[in-house]
């Protein structure tokens, strides 16, 4: 054999076919081999499996697929490679800066900054791109450096001031630790280093499209005790238009905001007085969060739940039960009433297994449905709270069904068909999760494993696609989650299925079996809204405050001209008041058009001009909400058809 031929190893690509290559290649040169286009696009590549630089060596039958910017799972290391250059573009400014983490997020990523002396504002964001695009201009290289000798690594970063480095690499350091360094082209010297695992792209010159979002605070680890860090959020994307329709996504969503809107519209409040994350329901709101509970207490009874009410405390004692002080206290209120122990309830769960404890059951009158709208109390650090979307009181509208293992089943698929029914009402698109065992699970993994099988079995038997969410599951079962999607394609935790073999075993409940003999029942724990709060704040985003008709606060303002117009008008607002629509009167001394501005800017589906022409032919002029002037109607006719607007739900509209 020829020293040429030993020298050659063999790759496997994707379809199979085997390339030839010298030992000691790497996967640029594998990728110049096959084209000089694959090569000068490569972004990374997948080696057995793991995502790898260009530059790593390959061994004699590696797997591998070369990656370009095309491929989903190269943006997320275009973004960690942009936020070094980022990084660097900071310390470069501030020399003083001190680095401390910077992980990809949805959408984008951050680093987090100790920088003693100076406040970053948005007023430095523009500074920071100028010098990321000076940065990126060098066409700088990402080279990986394994650390060798991790206690003089450790040394090197304090002697440099960075304590955060350094911090990491002790904690990293029996994980085969790396370095990546940013290195001029032109001399090879560094110009910035970071711990880090990597991968990253070749070089700076791939990063075409990014930008520095907003500036917050951030205390290091999230710890309230530690240093409040400063934190830049930013985005990066392949293409100048993906960027741009990301960006123009985000103009949209801050008009959407349902903190904004909720100022606007008079939705909601939060007061300090009161506390954080503890809502205040104004009128607005509680016309929404009625209509929601109106059709939540109407399909509950149709679909055969009993509808029950519990209190907002209970002993300490009830959670030793059930199993939260072991598993949940972080996130419990405790307080003491007559030297007793209370908690404020985080879950509705338990009292509902006491009320089926407080009567015998057979086989014969399974299943058992107990449908809540339950407030309940959750531990949330300051820092986390969002408006109406984190917060520490809320309300599920929680229900539990206690079954036998036959029936779990087509309960499950029930409560699919509940939740696609409700979603759908709404125009919502949704995906599914499946949360499987999590560390600290209570119960036998028998059961556990028998409850993610039943899970899977009924979304199998829906036809229902679905990613599994490894080890998410509560401490007692394993859970179905709907992830919604709103009309932003922004994705928000929603509905959820749980299916529970422990709480039943906890509690020792029984039903009497065919044979006599007593049988604990499985116990399934779900959600349609997932709480009213959450719901209603997706509700604002979803539909920009221009709510549904059936749903909106002010259904109908009539606008008379001028104050001879006011009498036929008043006619016309009892006719509305009896047919139980919410209208609104406006006989302001104001304008016309300034009236209608407002009704405009308040969202309301329709406005009932009336004047002359109008009181001649008996009739009303009908404005529509993104419309405009939609002609004039009998005021019986357009009460007819408004009516069946608002009681089909939407699914008729005036024309």
């Amino acid at each position: 054999m020829s020293n040429d031929v030993a020298n050659l190893i063999k790759v496997i690509l994707p379809d199979g076919k085997e390339v030839e290559i010298n030992e000691n290649s790497s996967v640029f040169d594998l990728a110049g081999k096959i084209s000089e286009g694959l090569k000068r696009n490569a972004v990374v590549a997948e080696v057995n499996g793991n995502i790898v630089d260009m530059g790593t060596v390959l061994k004699d039958d590696d797997q591998v697929r070369i990656l370009t910017s095309k491929d989903s799972e190269t943006l997320g290391i275009l973004r960690h490679s942009t936020a070094h250059v980022m990084a660097q573009a900071v310390q470069k400014l501030f020399p003083q800066a001190k680095i401390a983490i910077g992980p990809n997020i949805e959408n984008g990523f951050y680093y987090d900054f100790d920088i003693e002396g100076h406040a970053l504002s948005v007023d430095d964001l523009p500074k920071i791109e100028e010098e990321m695009k000076n940065i990126i201009k060098e066409d700088q290289i990402f080279e990986r450096s394994e650390i060798k000798n991790v206690q003089q690594e450790i040394t090197n970063f304090r002697e440099d001031g960075e304590i955060y480095k350094a911090e990491l690499l002790m904690e990293h350091a029996s994980e085969n630790p790396t370095l990546y360094l940013c290195k001029s082209k032109e001399d090879g010297k560094v110009r910035f280093n970071d711990f880090c695992r990597g991968p990253h792209i070749p070089s700076t010159k791939f990063i075409k499209a990014f930008k520095l979002l907003s500036v917050a605070g951030a205390y290091w680890r999230g710890d309230e005790k530690n240093k409040m860090l400063q934190r830049i959020y930013a985005t990066a994307f392949w293409t100048k238009e993906d960027l741009d329709e990301y960006l123009h996504m985000l103009e949209e969503a801050e008009k959407r905001d349902h903190r904004k809107l909720g100022t606007q519209l008079d939705l909601f409040s939060i007061r300090e007085e009161v506390g954080s994350g503890l809502i205040l329901w104004h009128a607005n709101l509680g016309v929404i969060r009625e209509m929601l509970e109106n059709y939540w207490r109407i399909e509950h009874r149709r679909r055969g739940y009993d509808i029950v009410y519990s209190p907002h405390i209970a002993k300490t004692q009830l959670w030793d039960i059930s199993g939260h002080n072991n598993h949940y206290k972080e996130n419990m209120f405790y307080m003491q009433v007559d030297e007793q122990d209370y908690v404020l309830k985080p879950m509705n769960c338990p009292f509902h297994i006491l009320m089926y404890q407080a009567n015998r059951h057979s086989y014969r009158n399974l299943p058992i449905r107990m449908a809540e709208l339950g407030t309940v109390y959750r531990y949330e650090r300051s820092g986390t709270m969002h408006g109406l979307t984190r917060v520490r009181g809320f309300t599920q509208d929680d229900a539990h069904i206690f079954c036998t293992q036959d029936q779990f089943n087509d309960e499950i698929k029930n409560i699919i068909d509940f939740v696609d029914d409700t979603l759908k009402l709404f125009d919502m698109e949704y995906t599914v999760e499946l949360s499987t065992r999590p560390e600290n699970f209570d119960g036998e993994i028998e059961n556990w494993n028998k409850a993610e099988a039943g899970l899977k079995q009924a979304l199998d038997e829906k036809n229902l696609a679905y990613e599994i969410n490894e080890g998410d599951g509560a401490f007692y079962g394993p859970k179905i989650d709907f992830k919604v999607k709103d009309v932003l394609g922004r994705t928000w935790q929603s509905a959820t299925i749980q299916l529970d073999f422990t709480l039943p075993t906890r509690f020792d409940i029984k039903y009497t079996e065919k044979d006599g003999s007593l049988q604990t029942p499985v116990m399934l724990h779900r959600v349609i809204f997932g709480s009213m709060e959450r719901f209603a704040g997706l509700l604002i985003e979803h539909y920009g405050g221009a709510f549904p008709t059936w749903i909106a606060p002010e259904q109908v303002t009539i606008i008379p001209i001028a104050e001879r117009h006011t009498e036929y008008a008043e006619a016309i607002y009892e006719s509305l008041k009896e047919q139980d629509v919410r209208v609104r009167l406006d006989d302001r001394s104001e304008s016309m058009n300034y009236k209608i501005r407002d009704a405009q800017n308040k969202k309301v589906p329709y406005m009932l001009i009336i004047g002359d022409k109008e009181i001649a032919e008996s009739k009303v002029s009908v404005r529509a909400r993104g419309k405009g002037d939609i002609g004039s109607k009998e005021a019986g006719e357009f009460i007819s058809m408004l009516r069946k607007e608002i009681d089909s739900k939407g699914k008729i509209i005036v024309n």
